[in-house]
């Protein structure tokens, strides 16, 4: 313990001896050349005296085990666990045990942060916190966990990790009774019922409620993604995207839901899951009444009503409501469909349109209509489905009035005023407006090969012919009639 502490006062040492030989007694000035002796010498002092100070400190606490060197230092430290406070900041209300505390608060309400890292320039308020900082730097991790195995660079961080496999959250959040693991995640978790966002992104006026949420988000407008996924080479702009994102291609889920035995990577995706089959919405739309079980789904979904698609395509023009759509629609471009059916060998473009084609082949149809009983795959089957029970057909065509349930079949639609014949038929050269139409042409060509080949191009009768077969003569008829048109 002694010894630990000394290497830290010695490593404190080092940070502030460097510091000294860039900093004058009046400010900083220009970088001058250290003598190192001299540092070295320094050092050997720190050494001596981070010793002696250990030797000194005889009083424990008996809530930690910390020690202190006089009686009055351990009366103070005392009162962090007694929970008193009696210092409020006068900015924003917040208490402190030590006026000390408060007056290092009170530097960050001033905004000026003059120890800046020469790494990465991220400046901070106290030459402590820069301190802290730069250890990242260093990349030494010394502190292992005995339950994962995961290394820390500080104690501190493998004591607030631990907490983890503890299970333990005592800290409720009374508005909603979700607990947290530290009072710090509840109190930024407090900001989403008071609605308060005060940090604004100069580009598109977007509102945060952390400041170090609107960092991340600038991380959007700058395009700079420095981190590349090796497996599929996707890139990410922070590096905690590119770590969730290799879970798809490991394939690892070992959160499984309770209920419907699904499997999910991370935690916090079965816990979004969990509402599903709880049943409750508590987020309703007001402009169509629809509900939402969470709240980032009713955020999504409100895009719909505003009619703004910021998202365009460079390719082919297209506008999305949202990012995730302009990247799914990216991958038609490409033309890559990298994720293949074992059964089948179908290929898709998504990981997620292959899991739910391979539904089809395990035949389970979970999904039952409450009108006709029918079964289907996939739960949005059975939504598509359903419009035809309730009649609703909100998709109206500019063009002739006529009404659609699906907004896909009115696209369809729309394709016939346009008048473009981008499927030509292979056999005829004639072209059409729907790709269905074509497939259904298509047949006539088939079947009238299939005639030729036919029993009563050699016999003369009709007899020998099977039933499906017996209406050549019309075929043919049909086969001119479309050639004609």
């Amino acid at each position: 313990m002694e010894v630990e502490r000394a290497r830290l006062e010695v490593e404190r040492a080092r940070s502030m001896m460097m510091e000294m030989c860039q900093e004058g007694p009046m400010g900083p000035v220009p970088p001058v050349k250290c003598d190192v002796d001299s540092v070295e010498v320094c050092i050997q002092e720190n050494i001596a005296n981070s010793v002696q100070q250990s030797a000194k400190k005889k009083y424990e606490c008996p809530e930690c085990g910390k020690l202190l060197a006089s009686k009055k230092n351990l009366n103070q430290h005392t009162l962090i666990h007694a929970g008193v406070k009696e210092f409020a900041c006068t900015e924003c209300g917040k208490m402190f045990t030590h006026k000390s505390y408060l007056t290092q608060h009170m530097a960050i309400h001033s905004g000026i942060k003059k120890f800046e890292c020469v790494e990465c320039g991220k400046a901070f308020t106290h030459r402590g916190d820069l301190t802290k900082h730069a250890v990242i730097h260093t990349g030494v991790k010394e502190y292992e966990c005995p339950d994962c195995g995961k290394m820390f660079a500080r104690k501190s961080y493998l004591v607030q990790h631990s907490l983890i496999h503890s299970g333990i959250r005592k800290f409720s959040c009374i508005q909603c009774g979700k607990s947290f693991l530290h009072k710090g995640d509840l109190t930024k978790h407090n900001l989403i019922h008071t609605g308060d966002k005060k940090f604004e992104c100069l580009e598109c006026g977007r509102f945060f409620a952390h400041k170090g949420d609107l960092n991340k988000h600038n991380l959007t407008h700058t395009g700079v993604k420095e981190f590349e996924c090796k497996e599929c080479g996707m890139m990410f702009a922070r590096k905690s995207n590119l770590t969730r994102h290799s879970l798809t291609h490991t394939g690892d889920k070992k959160f499984e839901c309770p209920e419907c035995g699904k499997m999910f990577a991370r935690k916090s995706h079965l816990t979004q899951h969990s509402i599903t089959h709880s049943g409750v919405k508590k987020f309703v739309c007001e402009e169509c009444g629809r509900l939402f079980g969470q709240k980032s789904h009713y955020n999504k979904h409100s895009l719909i009503h505003t009619g703004e698609k910021r998202f365009r395509c460079d390719e082919c023009g297209k506008k999305f409501v949202q990012k995730s759509h302009l990247t799914q629609h990216m991958l038609t471009h490409s033309g890559t469909k990298k994720f293949k059916c074992d059964s089948c060998g179908k290929s898709f473009l998504q990981r997620s349109h292959l899991t739910q084609h391979i539904v089809i082949h395990s035949g389970v149809k979970n999904f039952k209509c409450d009108e006709c009983d029918k079964k289907f795959n996939d739960k949005s089957a059975l939504t598509r489905h359903s419009l035809i029970h309730s009649g609703v057909k909100k998709f109206k065509c500019g063009e002739c009035n006529k009404l659609f349930r699906q907004k896909c079949h009115l696209a369809q639609h729309l394709i016939l005023h346009a008048g473009e014949k981008k499927f030509e038929c292979s056999e005829c050269n004639k072209g059409f407006v729907l790709k269905s139409s074509l497939t259904k042409h298509l047949e006539i060509h088939a079947r009238m090969k299939k005639f030729r080949r036919s029993p009563m191009r050699k016999t003369g009768t009709r007899s020998d012919l099977p039933k499906a077969d017996r209406s050549g003569s019309s075929n043919i008829r049909s086969y001119r009639r479309s050639l004609a048109e």
